[in-house]
């Protein structure tokens, strides 16, 4: 059996090249080095914007490096029973963000091996996947808002998405008016409050922002709110769609199962890495609910390509000046392109995702210790 020989982790932060906010002008990674009792390598990440990062990187060198070292290096094998040995430190949030540095570099590794990418490892259902327009912008004056938008209609995009819940609702269906104008009837449009509102906010603010024709309303309330959204998704008629907060396969079926959701959004990272956003995709399929992945467009993108569209395409989010290969934070071309509001692979193998500089099998084995 091919086992983990070695994990080896790197803290870094990536400058934005326009604050999200005030007090967020760079992103954490953590980039992972994994290496196989055959040799093979793999390189993953685990990535929190602004809170957390050191946590955890703590927690990938104190706990999952040792936990996970003798484990099966299979792509998904050694994934829950790492997770029921972290789940004392919480059964998700940063316990599954940490994970997705291990078991994305075990995906990765197992591809390169193969000598192809992740996505072919997987099996690629299409060649290519729409994309839409997104950004930071709540902070945003409205003529700098309505800039971005028409940045993202010169590139083609077909769909955008906004960011409301400013203190006066007036504010927001000014905006959000303006941004519909300059859409016009033929492109989407969707708002995101990022869990600004309680229920009657929720209630009354999409009550007013309904006749722009919105394609969702993303994180309304809390995201554990979980009889909230029920409720909520009983007083409207705009999709709700969650999921960037929701950090376990069962959280997803939880608000499936009670109506809570009609749009799923998993972030590859925070659910703990492609073996549970796998099984996400899974659910979303058995529940008829359209899975439209959260940012990191470079990962999500790949795995877009791979999910069944039974209930609708996905769609992936492009916010703007937030790629890493963007950023200038990749050591090899973006394994990924977006042009004409659709997303394409580019050749490479694995992820294609390694950050710079790149760890090296140099340093993952500690000195005087055999992982073989």
């Amino acid at each position: 059996m091919t086992i983990i020989r070695s994990l080896t982790t790197r803290l870094q932060r990536v400058p934005l090249t326009r604050p999200w906010a005030v007090d967020v002008t760079s992103v954490g990674v953590i980039a992972t080095h994994v290496v196989r009792s055959d040799g093979a390598e793999g390189w993953g990440f685990s990535w929190s914007p602004q809170i957390g990062a050191p946590a955890v990187h703590s927690l990938l060198e104190h706990d999952i490096a040792l936990a996970a070292v003798g484990r099966s290096a299979v792509p998904g094998e050694a994934w829950q029973g790492l997770w029921e040995h972290l789940h004392e430190a919480g059964g998700g949030g940063i316990t599954t963000i940490a994970l997705a540095g291990l078991d994305l570099a075990l995906w990765d590794a197992e591809a390169r091996a193969a000598a192809t990418s992740v996505s072919r490892l997987i099996g690629r259902r299409r060649e290519h996947v729409r994309a839409y327009g997104s950004g930071v912008n709540l902070h945003y004056p409205l003529d700098e808002l309505l800039a971005q938008v028409q940045r993202w209609i010169d590139a083609g995009f077909d769909a955008v998405k906004i960011k409301v819940g400013k203190s006066d609702l007036a504010e927001d269906v000014e905006r959000v008016s303006a941004v519909r104008e300059l859409l016009g009837p033929g492109r989407g449009l969707m708002i995101d409050a990022n869990q600004r509102w309680d229920l009657d906010r929720a209630t009354t603010s999409i009550d007013a922002l309904t006749r722009f024709d919105l394609a969702w309303i993303e994180e309304p309330l809390r995201a554990d709110d979980l009889a909230g959204h029920a409720e909520l998704a009983r007083r409207i008629d705009v999709p709700i769609a969650v999921g960037e907060n929701l950090h376990t396969a069962h959280r997803f079926e939880d608000f499936l199962r009670a109506g809570a959701a009609q749009i799923v959004q998993p972030n590859v990272v925070r659910v703990g890495g492609i073996t549970p956003f796998l099984r996400i995709a899974e659910l979303a399929a058995a529940y008829d609910a359209p899975l439209h992945p959260h940012l990191l467009p470079e990962l999500s993108g790949q795995l877009a390509l791979t999910l069944p569209g039974a209930a609708a395409e996905p769609l992936v989010e492009d916010v703007e000046d937030a790629g890493f290969g963007a950023l200038g934070a990749l050591a090899d071309p973006s394994p990924v392109a977006v042009s004409d509001s659709f997303l394409t692979e580019n050749e490479h193998q694995g992820l294609g995702i390694r950050f710079s500089p790149v760890l090296g099998a140099a340093s993952s084995l500690p000195a005087g210790k055999d992982h073989s």
